[in-house]
């Protein structure tokens, strides 16, 4: 037995209450390494007399290890816990203290495994709305302009011509109002908008007034409307907070920049000296981005301010959740308290930060609901895109990604194959559409929240950015309709089909992704295929997938 690989944390992605009567438990080995896996349980002051044993369940392989899930029903919510593992003539008890040939029942509650309770406000509650969400992203300055009345001195690019840093094209609030049946017929049930309020650039991450919608995308009650559009058509709205850093033309920075240390919001940001230097940037701020710089997020009143903002537009607005913009970088401490904020305003709004790496300390359930899954991202680029990967390397990296995190935040994850930040997954895929079409039947039915960037639905291009924020192309002509077709296909069976626990795993050069009610099975080779389960078997054709229903084919 491979005694090295064993592992298992109490109260952490292996650990973990999914509710407060339901404790799920994982426990890591050597893959292909044990025979069997048993949970060995009680409530913990009935050890002695009430404990009963569960055969675990291989639910996930890496390349590395296995995975063995148990699911609890615990009415108590004070439970001790050991594992009893078997590899041919090999069995050990593993507690606290390790492998062990016997276990001391008598003396358990020194090192047996522990949650000791559950208590209500620990746990980490999904939003309603998530298990059904298909998200879109808006890059409003490039998919529409509705308002044909405003000042359009400020647009310095002609609608469809190639941008660069500084252009702009007049896509607004209206405009995205005005597409909102579009965006429903495609099966979008939730929109995520790049930043709306006051600020120099076109992609306005670099805030100058956080009370103030950008005059270029409108005003506040545009975005009113817009919401409430959204709403009556079952449609939710997340904003993007930008809350890392702001525009140095912010009010607070310009007065520190007049005054100095004398300045009442010298400490609201991280200066070097006595007044901020932009030439030398003394400070810190966003990359190196003297004009945008870093609010100082273990200010208290730096809280106090940023909180009075996000609480203002959900009540003004009624919005439905923030994506959290370079989230990683913002004190642990204000996120907590955002989070408790945001949640007592509203328990079902959804918090999705931006990182691009393992989340782990952020995703505990005290501060972000999921993440923009940029690793899910490079695992669908690396195999789907440029080759890199095998299937079977591809099908371990994403049980590995489900392994980092507790169930119900895989299932509140942003899943995407592209972004404004990235290049367009086509571009990367040399124009295959089928790469695409398969990578997206994979992004709707993996865990988590599925979200389409603007206009990949119609096989949109670009390298990095800012290539990768064109305009959309309202010209249907020019349109990919299969393309567009795949999406709402899959947006479909995401809301009536897709659901419940996943099992990932490959038979031969095949990827099989089952689901509770439904399987796809993707063939990314050049040849035809037939996958065989139950005594049924089906031919899938070369760059492709096909979706099984388990009801019609049992």
């Amino acid at each position: 037995m491979n005694k090295t690989a064993i592992l298992h944390i109490p109260e952490s992605q292996y650990s973990f209450a999914y509710g407060e009567h339901e404790l799920r438990i994982r426990l890591r080995a050597a893959r292909g390494d044990l025979d069997s896996v048993t949970l060995i349980y009680a409530v913990k002051y009935d050890w002695l007399t009430e404990r009963k044993s569960l055969p675990m369940r291989k639910s996930y392989s890496d390349e590395l290890y296995d995975y063995y899930t148990a699911a609890l029903s615990v009415p108590d919510p004070r439970t001790g816990y050991v594992f009893y593992l078997k590899r041919g003539e090999e069995a050990y008890y593993y507690s606290e203290e390790g492998l062990t040939v016997e276990y001391d029942h008598e003396k358990s509650y020194y090192n047996f495994f522990q949650y000791p309770y559950i208590n209500a406000a620990d746990v980490h509650r999904k939003v309603d709305w998530c298990d059904r969400a298909v998200f879109y992203q808006i890059f409003i300055d490039r998919f529409r302009c509705g308002d044909r009345e405003k000042d359009r001195s400020y647009i310095n690019r002609s609608w469809g011509e190639i941008p660069d840093a500084k252009s702009f094209y007049g896509g607004d609030l209206k405009g995205v109002t005005e597409k909102l049946g579009y965006l429903s017929d495609l099966g979008i049930t939730a929109l995520y908008l790049t930043p709306v309020f006051s600020s120099p650039s076109n992609h306005k991450y670099d805030t100058v007034d956080y009370y103030r919608v950008d005059e270029m995308f409108g005003s506040a009650a545009d975005l009113k409307e817009l919401v409430q559009r959204a709403h009556e058509r079952g449609m939710k709205v997340v904003l993007d907070a930008v809350f890392n850093h702001c525009s140095m033309r912010c009010a607070q920075f310009q007065d520190v920049l007049k005054k100095g240390r004398s300045s009442r919001y010298h400490d609201w940001f991280i200066i070097r000296g006595d007044k901020p230097d932009p030439q030398n940037c003394n400070y810190e701020c966003f990359a190196a981005c003297s004009y945008m710089p870093k609010w100082n997020t273990s200010n208290e009143e730096v809280q106090e301010y940023l909180l009075r903002i996000a609480l203002y537009w959900m009540r003004e607005c009624g919005i439905d959740g923030w994506r959290l913009d370079v989230a990683d970088e913002v004190s642990h401490d204000f996120w907590r308290r955002f989070r408790k904020a945001v949640k007592r305003e509203n328990p079902q709004a959804i918090l999705i930060g931006e990182s691009w790496h393992d989340a782990g300390a952020w995703l505990r359930g005290d501060e972000f609901d999921g993440i923009m899954n940029y690793s899910f991202t490079k695992a669908c680029i690396d195999y789907f895109a440029k080759g890199t990967r095998s299937v079977q390397s591809f099908c371990d990296r994403l049980n590995e990604l489900l392994m980092r995190n507790t169930d119900q935040v895989n299932e509140m994850m942003l899943n995407l194959l592209d972004s404004h930040d990235t290049e367009r997954f086509l571009t990367l895929a040399k124009e295959n559409t089928a790469a695409l079409c398969c990578a997206l039947a994979v992004l709707f039915f993996f865990p988590g929240m599925p979200c389409i960037c603007y206009g990949t639905e119609i096989g949109m291009i670009g390298e990095y950015e800012p290539d990768s924020r064109r305009t959309f192309d309202w010209n249907e002509a020019l349109w990919d309709k299969s393309l567009q077709e795949t999406v709402r296909t899959l947006a479909l069976l995401r809301r009536e089909k897709i659901g419940g626990a996943i099992r990932l795993y490959t038979q031969g050069e095949l990827l099989v992704m089952e689901r509770e009610t439904c399987s796809l099975i993707v063939n990314f080779t050049d040849d035809v295929l037939t996958y065989a389960a139950h005594a049924c078997y089906h031919v899938i054709g070369a760059r492709s997938y096909v979706v099984i229903d388990k009801e019609e084919s049992a």
